[in-house]
């Protein structure tokens, strides 16, 4: 038990570690590149790669993990960032707009890489080293989840704040050299207890056969677009357009109070994950039980966006923007709750035998929720404002109830 959870700790470190420079980078790609003229749009194309990224690493993750063990994957995960940060610090600001939006592309891809690499280890031996019985297996992953997210947010904060001090180049090589330390550290001190892998496992493996995995995951592609069709384009760009005065320091300043909102709103959400067993009283209930949750949730979230979308059409800026900080800081709870039952289910279901490819299959299905939505949070923006934005944020929480339905009805959950 005491190397379980040394092995638990160390993974949450480096997990944390991993999680801090990326929400860090994301801030920084984005407030740098306004800075340099790009356009919502191209802001948006400079994370697309990084999210299809994670839809073909989390399928071969889960793969490489089984095979070849997963502290390989927590070293590599972090391995690649640190490349990615350096690769980064390259960018010559006299580069051509195309250029630059396609050099940036390539190394958020990369991070994107990186990041699920680090997450589906980290995902992976909670289920591993968690203590069986009660709640256990539903307090380690949901902590892990939140702390996870509450980092993260910070990282915004810190992205923020160590480009108005240092510049980007200082930045990224700083915390390129950060993550070199931590993950010496975390090669010298991780205990024994991870999976060593077996060496033939076959690639076919990573496709789920269990029906409750698949159902599961269709949920979360749903669920995760809801959310990041008006997280990544139409609500950042609505509220810089009413914060900002035109002016270059209006614009910093604007960006700065998005960001500062979008870190507020990560850091919520994952101190809400980390209560969700606590909230939803899952102590003691059956994973049955904890199922129909996920269909419940997902529908107490659905009509939200669309009331959202309607008090957009018909409401002024001075009490429309007011609204949309409340409704959206709901948004995150009802989300957090739904997130974190998910979170819990995909380990439930999991076969120990083959956690690492059902939780690389699952995250493959989160990174193409978060692709869906980054696409249609372009695209609903620019056709129809934060009206259309918004109800195709509905309509996609719609989708994830319909499909947790399908789940909550599974008939191997009555075994």
């Amino acid at each position: 038990m005491q190397n379980g959870l040394r092995a638990y700790a160390a993974v949450t470190a480096a997990y944390w570690a991993f999680m801090l420079s990326d929400g860090a980078l994301r801030m920084l790609v984005l407030l740098r590149f306004n800075e340099l003229g790009f356009t919502p749009i191209q802001l948006a194309y400079l994370f697309l790669l990084y999210e299809i990224a994670g839809i073909v690493t989390n399928l071969a993750a889960g793969w490489i993990a089984a095979r070849f063990g997963l502290a390989s994957t927590l070293y590599a995960g972090l391995s690649i960032q640190i490349a990615a940060l350096i690769a980064l610090a390259g960018l010559d600001p006299s580069w051509s707009i195309a250029l630059s939006v396609v050099y940036v592309m390539v190394v958020q891809g990369a991070s994107g890489v990186a990041k699920d690499l680090s997450k589906m280890s980290s995902k992976s031996a909670v289920k591993l080293l968690a203590p069986s019985g009660d709640d256990g297996l539903f307090k380690w992953v949901a902590w892990l989840t939140g702390s996870k997210n509450a980092i993260k947010g910070l990282g915004f904060f810190l992205g923020a704040a160590i480009l108005g001090i240092w510049g980007f180049t200082a930045s990224v090589i700083t915390m390129a050299v950060v993550l070199g330390v931590i993950l010496i550290a975390i090669i010298a001190f991780l205990p024994p207890g991870l999976p060593q892998g077996k060496k033939g496992t076959k690639f076919s493996a990573v496709m789920s056969k269990d029906s409750r995995v698949n159902q599961l995951s269709l949920a979360r592609v749903f669920l995760f677009g809801a959310r990041d069709v008006w997280f990544v384009v139409g609500v950042p760009i609505y509220f810089k357009t009413i914060l900002s005065d035109g002016t270059p320091d209006g614009n910093r300043m604007a960006f700065f109070l998005v960001g500062g909102f979008m870190a507020a709103w990560i850091i919520g959400y994952g101190f809400v994950q980390g209560l969700a067993p606590q909230i939803l009283k899952a102590k003691g209930r059956p994973q049955s039980e904890i199922t129909q949750k996920a269909m419940h949730w997902v529908g107490y979230l659905t009509p939200l966006p669309f009331v959202l979308a309607l008090a957009a059409m018909v409401l002024p800026p001075e009490i429309l923007t007011p609204t949309l900080v409340i409704g959206l800081l709901l948004f995150g709870f009802i989300f957090a709750i739904n997130s974190s039952v998910h979170s819990y289910l995909i380990l439930a279901f999991a076969d120990a035998e083959r956690v690492t490819l059902d939780v690389g299959f699952y995250y493959m299905a989160n990174a193409a929720g978060r692709l869906l939505g980054t696409l249609l949070s372009g695209l609903s923006y620019q056709a129809g404002g934060l009206p259309l934005c918004l109800a195709t944020a509905g309509a996609l929480a719609l989708l994830s109830w319909l499909s947790a339905r399908r789940l909550a009805a599974n008939p191997a959950l009555a075994a």
